[in-house]
């Protein structure tokens, strides 16, 4: 009898982490590991027992097996602690007990804790509740963990709260993290959302929640974007109020300040949070934009002087250190890449900049949008910094070959179109500024322009087969 075998048949049928298809490389596990311990010492909720079990989860993936026990050991603890508990929240943690044993080679012990869950199953049956023999909790606890592991899970994870919600549609834990992945969504650059649906699921979760002032600032956020940012500078202030060293609720409050203009109460609230979290790439890169917004304002802390040069300078090399440190804590930060080349170009540091910008575009697996916006301001610093018409033709084109909607490829097509007018204004036979100007017209549809211009441009470059390409391309579409 081979016991590995048997007992590794009825692993694939339990709902937990290891399960659930977490992938490694979408989630990084150094910056999910230090949210998870802030958790654990401000989290305020009788699911805090989440946060342990997605630490064993993360401690297993890192290779250490005693400390994952040692976090079920706490999960399960604080669960048998809540008399008021359901005990569908043990199949989570029981689960990763049967896979973490499973993995030590303790056969004995796994299929121990594979019987547990059956026998919590059966329980649930006999209880005649069909919400209960659901399990929300199972369905409330995976939208939490790929709410935690990675933006790639948002879809999902709102998914999940929505089928907890079905069985449980008063719980505020299951309510604030619907209203969570729902906001995080609408946050995305391509998401296509034709109203605000989180601002009422934000509400309802505060209603639900009182006690979460995270939930509070993150509705403050959600009033700002809407332009009612007096009716969400209260929650902001009651959340600062009802937790004021919470590491995730002082994060969101100065982004709000930030964004209100108001960078002195945003800066006085993140050297608070960096006390607390001093290796948050997040918090560090929130700093840096501050000092980014100081210098772009161009005024002084306490008047409406203009910066000087040596002010300037200052607030440069502080937003450098800052996003120096963003990356120290969190190399695959793609924003904070952009953020610090751009500020090594406003210090006239100019081969760190174009390394910065290099070393980004060398990532495998960068969504779309984040191309966009690298090859955006690289393209911007090649222009205006390396005064390389060429290579900043040849980044804008790749932004805007790129097929979606954001302000980066917007701004490219502007840039393209000055540049094409620019050239053609010196050289009518000029075929490059020919055929930028038939993508451009291609890119916004407007087909017999685009055919117009990549007819000249060919004129002049016959043996040229991307015009060749695209002029058969829209053609054919015309004919259509």
């Amino acid at each position: 009898m081979d016991t590995s075998t048997d007992t590794y048949k009825p692993l694939n049928t339990l709902k937990c982490h290891f399960t659930w298809n977490l992938q490694k490389k979408q989630g990084d596990n150094e910056s999910i590991e230090e949210k998870l311990n802030s958790q654990m010492e401000f989290l305020v909720t009788d699911n805090k027992y989440m946060v342990y079990n997605l630490m064993a989860y993360i401690k297993h993936v890192q290779g250490d097996y005693t400390k994952a026990i040692v976090m079920l050991e706490e999960a399960e603890e604080l669960c048998l602690l809540n008399s008021n508990q359901s005990p569908a929240k043990l199949l989570v943690i029981y689960g990763n007990y049967a896979w973490l044993y499973y993995k030590l080679n303790e056969y004995e012990k796994s299929q121990l804790y594979v019987e547990k869950v059956e026998n919590i199953y059966q329980e649930l049956k006999q209880s005649n509740d069909p919400n209960l023999f659901n399990c929300p909790e199972i369905y409330g606890e995976q939208g939490w963990t790929l709410l935690k592991y990675s933006g790639h899970y948002y879809e999902q994870a709102k998914e999940c709260f929505e089928k907890a919600l079905e069985s449980a549609p008063e719980d505020p834990e299951w309510n604030t993290g619907y209203a969570i992945a729902v906001h995080r969504l609408e946050c995305l650059p391509n998401y296509k959302c034709s109203d605000h649906r989180s601002l009422d699921l934000l509400k309802r979760a505060t209603e639900l929640n009182p006690k979460d002032s995270e939930v509070k600032t993150l509705l403050g956020l959600k009033l700002q974007e809407l332009c009612r940012e007096v009716e969400g500078l209260k929650y902001i202030e009651e959340a600062l109020a009802q937790t004021p060293n919470h590491p995730s609720c002082l994060r969101y409050a100065a982004k709000f300040y930030r964004k209100a203009g108001m960078i002195d109460e945003a800066l006085h609230i993140l050297k608070r949070a960096v006390s607390l979290q001093p290796k948050s790439s997040f918090i560090h890169h929130q700093i840096g934009q501050c000092y980014r917004k100081k210098i772009f304002s161009g005024k002084t802390d306490h008047q409406n002087s203009q910066l000087s040069t040596e002010e300037r300078n200052k607030f440069i090399q502080k937003a450098i250190f800052h996003f120096e440190l963003t990356l120290e804590f969190d190399n695959s930060f793609t924003y904070a890449y952009v953020d610090l080349a751009n500020m090594y170009k406003e210090a006239k540091e100019y081969t760190k900049a174009e390394e910065k910008f290099n070393e980004v575009l060398s990532f495998q697996n960068l969504i779309g949008e984040d191309m966009q916006q690298i090859h955006h301001h690289f393209g911007k610093f090649a222009e205006y910094c390396k005064k390389s018409e060429s290579k900043a033709i040849h980044h804008y084109k790749k932004a805007l070959l790129i097929p979606i909607s954001t302000q980066d490829r917007m701004q490219c097509e502007k840039r393209l179109e000055i540049i094409a007018k620019r050239k053609l204004e010196r050289n009518p036979r000029d075929s490059i500024a020919l055929g930028l100007l038939g993508l451009v017209y291609k890119v916004q549809e407007n087909i017999s322009s685009a055919i117009e211009y990549y007819e000249k441009a060919l004129k002049y470059f016959p043996s040229n087969e991307e015009y060749s390409r695209a002029l058969h391309e829209l053609k054919t579409k015309a004919m259509n």
